[in-house]
């Protein structure tokens, strides 16, 4: 899909496809990568209580991970997705 075409999904879609993408091919670069910029984007979004909770529990980041296309965590991330699934055009 075009970079033009992924700009209209919604960060919930995105989120799911760069997901499944990199979870079908093995892709742990990307998911690691998701990992590590996950509290920053929590504390763009305005939850830095997150962020600290997220530095100290792999857990947490975990669960973010699987769960990080809903609300503003989404929207924070959608760069990330974009750019990801432009790489993939098969995704």
């Amino acid at each position: 899909m075009s970079t033009e075409g992924l700009e209209s999904l919604p960060a919930g879609e995105l989120h799911e496809r760069a997901v499944r993408y990199a979870v079908r091919h093995g892709d742990v670069g990307f998911l690691w990568n998701l990992l590590k910029i996950i509290p920053a984007a929590e504390a763009a979004s305005g939850h830095e209580t997150e962020t600290t909770a997220d530095l100290s529990r792999v857990s947490a980041l975990l669960s973010d991970a699987l769960a990080a296309g809903e609300g503003h965590l989404g929207d924070a991330l959608r760069p990330v997705y974009i750019d990801y699934l432009s790489k993939h055009p098969d995704a």
